[in-house]
């Protein structure tokens, strides 16, 4: 690569350490560092309506997502920054290959050439665990209605099974009923 082409990838990994430094201080001089209930300006967490504080949680939730992507984004570059002075930046962590300069140009922290990256995306999908192989649905479509076999029960069967110890409904919302009596089967 060219040493002026570098010397650009190397300004912005610099630019872009600078603006995630910023940004995660921004996130916690905005609310991350105080308490919830200073940020509510309430006394207690008692809140007259849940919801409230809800979205306050919601959003703090959110405000650590986003700091933690701003970490992960910030080590990359700290990472190109120590192979910048290492004077391994523009290789491959696994093959040792030169990372192509579009893909610098696209991404400069990257550390791995793109045929190492896409494997690397591969291994690291996570399967789905052993037991789901050898668990079948509690409810599964059939017409049957054994209800004593689970595995024949369909859905619309657990209604009935449940209103059979009672239900919330009043005489008003079953047609044909005058009393309470006559709601339980």
């Amino acid at each position: 690569m060219q040493e002026q082409a570098i010397n650009s990838l190397i300004n912005q990994l610099k630019q872009k350490k600078e603006e995630l430094v910023n940004q995660i201080e921004k996130l916690e001089d905005n609310g991350l560092r105080s308490s919830i209930l200073n940020t509510t300006g309430e006394l207690s967490s008692y809140d007259n309506h849940p919801a409230d504080l809800a979205s306050e949680t919601f959003e703090r939730a959110k405000d650590l997502g986003l700091k933690d992507n701003e970490r992960v984004l910030l080590d990359g570059v700290n990472r190109a920054l120590d192979k910048v002075e290492n004077g391994t930046y523009g290789k491959c962590d696994k093959c040792g290959i030169e990372i192509g300069f579009e893909r610098l140009e696209a991404l400069p922290w990257a550390t791995e050439c793109i045929n190492c990256s896409r494997l690397l995306e591969k291994e690291e999908t996570t399967s789905r665990p052993l037991e789901e192989a050898t668990l079948e649905p509690l409810f599964s479509h059939s017409f049957q209605h054994n209800k004593t076999d689970l595995r024949k029960f369909e859905e619309e069967d657990a209604l009935d099974l449940a209103t059979q110890h009672g239900s919330s409904d009043t005489p008003q919302d079953m047609p044909g009923t005058g009393d309470y009596k006559n709601l339980i089967p």
